[in-house]
């Protein structure tokens, strides 16, 4: 019979054994037990990298909304002063600036607007009269939040100078009749001409100090000065003043003038380089510049006078006689000469052999004068570039003394050329002339000039029949002028820049030449040329920056019967070659190449004019159209020049 079998309990326990034995060999579970294991710190790493790439992200754009903030506050702030808090206004357009490039509640941090305090982002004025600024925002977690991690405040801080590098500045200033005018007025206002006296402070040649010349009268209204150039000299401080304002200690800026007609005054700035670069500075020996004057030839009788000397006939045998002896000389101050000897006339004073009534023996005494050829003639003047103040006048045999005022005349390579290249350019016109031979300059002696009714030569008796250029007439017409000794560049303070544009020969007279101006304005700011020690780098820095102002209240107006840097040119023939009736184009092709020039040397070029627009050839001058002012105003004068150096202070972020 079958029975049931029952298992014992030794059994059970030996099959539950078996169980634990595999589910501890088996793995296949492990994976998930560990994931879980493993979430929460993983979650905490993965999190802690979202939110720290968070913060970094807020941090950066902070910091540039900061950044800008700043900027803008230093550009609006008006009030200089340290002892004063930022202007409200320089406030209010750093916090728009900052909340422009930091949107209010951007990535989750506090919303905030203008009226919002505490506002994140603080502007302030530092003793050093620029904008510092200080931002701080808080930045929520988020994945982080989940593991009790509290909100992070990101704080930064930046500030921004508005100030300039090392610069030189030129100013190349126009000074011809017209700038006595209204701005925005005629350019001939009828106010007359006087004379003055050239003052001993100006830093001319030996020559200059004492020496009379003439200026046009400044328009007045109600007992103001109204006129342009007034407006000038206020425009030229507005300039120094604003560029002082924003240079900090440690810049260096330096400045020069030269002022400009139909010539420039830059005698003494080549005597204090090298009297080597002027002809007749090797003396007598030297080579000696032509000009467009006279000397004597003969003589010719002006007057002749008879007197009875009651020698017999065969006792009138005075030989001729001349006093002063020399052949072609005069006394002083009567500039004649006499002659003498005994003839034997007649009863009206004619030659006769007769011995009969009525003849007797006289003495014949002619007054002699100088008979002159006036033409392209050599003069020796060597001893006024030695050091000489005066020279006894080699045209006149009154005594007079002439002086040389510093004005220059230069010789032209190629005269009639209108096309010009930087790489390539004539004597005249190359900044970095250092000049020997005939390419030497020369002094501009007005007194020795003789206009005459023939381009090629004349004959002329005596002093009455021509006039020198340096006479009345043509000095107070304008015809000649010689202005105020360009200043080389050199540092200058208020007083000083104030001293040069309010002295007694900063002043308006002569014909408008804008190619002497900036032909010497860039030869004296060249940084390879002879003036170059000038303008050179500061110990320890870079180089400066190089800038010109061209200022001029018209359009180029040269006259071919003008005294100017180029001669007489209806004689001289040295710009246009002859073809006078496009004069102006001829001058105006110089101008251009003057500035290209400059430009070719990383000279910065700004013009300015006085005028209803800037003409075409003032903006191809200027580095870019944009650099090339224009105003009718004397207000809007000092405006231009406010402007100008506004743009040449450098504004950036310094922490």
């Amino acid at each position: 019979m079958g029975g049931i079998k029952v298992k014992s309990c030794d059994s059970r326990d030996a099959v539950q054994s078996g169980l634990l034995t595999r589910l501890a060999r088996d793995r296949r579970g492990n994976t998930l037990a560990m994931m879980a294991a493993f979430m929460i710190p993983l979650l905490a790493l993965a999190g802690s990298a979202v939110d720290i790439a968070r913060l970094y992200v807020v941090k950066v754009r902070l910091q540039q909304a900061c950044d800008a903030g700043v900027l803008a506050g230093r550009k609006f702030m008006t009030d200089s002063n340290p002892n004063t808090p930022l202007d409200a206004n320089a406030v209010t357009q750093a916090k728009a600036f900052f909340a422009n490039n930091f949107p209010s509640g951007w990535m989750g941090t506090n919303a905030f607007t203008a009226a919002s305090n505490p506002y994140p982002f603080t502007p302030t004025k530092t003793s050093s009269s620029q904008v510092a600024g200080t931002a701080a925002i808080t930045v929520p977690m988020t994945i982080m939040k989940m593991f009790a991690m509290a909100p992070s405040t990101i704080t930064v801080t930046c500030e921004a100078r508005y100030d300039v590098a090392d610069t030189d500045v030129m100013f190349v200033l126009d000074t011809t009749a017209s700038m006595a005018c209204l701005p925005g007025g005629p350019d001939s206002c009828g106010t007359g001409t006087y004379t003055y006296t050239r003052p001993s402070t100006s830093g001319g040649v030996p020559g200059y100090a004492g020496t009379t010349a003439a200026a046009t009268n400044e328009l007045t209204s109600g007992g103001a000065n109204v006129s342009r150039i007034q407006a000038l000299r206020q425009a030229v401080l507005s300039f120094y003043d604003t560029f002082a304002a924003n240079a900090d200690p440690s810049t260096h800026i330096r400045y020069g003038f030269v002022t400009y007609s139909s010539s420039v005054n830059v005698g003494q700035a080549i005597l204090a380089k090298s009297p080597s670069y002027l002809m007749g500075s090797a003396g007598p020996s030297d080579d000696m510049p032509y000009y467009q004057t006279r000397h004597v030839i003969d003589d010719y009788i002006a007057s002749t006078t008879y007197t009875d000397n009651n020698k017999s006939k065969s006792n009138c045998t005075a030989p001729l006689t001349r006093m002063p002896a020399a052949p072609l000389t005069y006394n002083v101050p009567s500039g004649t000469a006499l002659q003498s000897q005994d003839v034997w006339v007649n009863y009206y004073n004619q030659p006769t052999t007769n011995v009969g009534y009525g003849n007797s023996c006289k003495t014949r005494t002619d007054t002699l004068w100088p008979k002159w050829r006036y033409e392209r003639y050599q003069l020796n003047i060597s001893p006024l570039i030695s050091g000489s103040t005066t020279l006894t006048d080699p045209t006149k045999w009154t005594g007079d003394k002439l002086q040389w005022s510093g004005c220059i005349e230069t010789t032209v390579d190629n005269p009639g050329q209108t096309g010009f290249s930087t790489s390539n350019l004539p004597s005249e016109l190359n900044p970095d002339l250092r000049p020997s031979g005939d390419k030497r300059w020369w002094p501009h002696l007005q007194d020795v000039e003789y206009p005459r009714s023939n381009a090629n030569s004349e004959i002329g008796y005596g002093d009455q029949d021509h006039s020198d250029m340096g006479s009345g007439s043509y000095v107070t017409s304008g015809y000649v002028a010689c202005g105020k000794p360009a200043k080389r560049i050199d540092t200058m303070t208020r007083d000083q820049v104030r001293n040069f544009v309010y002295a007694t020969d900063f002043v308006p007279q002569g014909g408008t030449y804008h190619d002497v101006g900036m032909i010497w304005g860039a030869r004296l700011i060249s940084p390879t040329g002879p003036w170059s020690d000038d303008t050179a780098a500061w110990p320890g820095r870079t180089a400066p920056n190089r800038v010109i102002v061209f200022m001029t209240d018209g359009i180029m107006s040269p006259n071919s019967n003008s005294y100017s840097m180029y001669g007489y040119e209806d004689y001289d023939k040295r710009v246009a070659n002859g073809n006078t009736g496009n004069l102006t184009n001829y001058h105006n092709y110089r101008f251009l190449a003057a500035c290209a020039a400059a430009k070719a040397r990383n000279i910065d070029v700004w013009t300015v004019a006085i005028a209803s627009s800037a003409s075409t050839q003032l903006q191809t001058c200027a580095t870019t159209v944009n650099q090339a002012l224009y105003t009718t105003t004397g207000d809007g004068l000092s405006a231009a020049f406010t402007s100008i150096a506004q743009h040449l202070a450098m504004l950036r972020i310094s922490k």
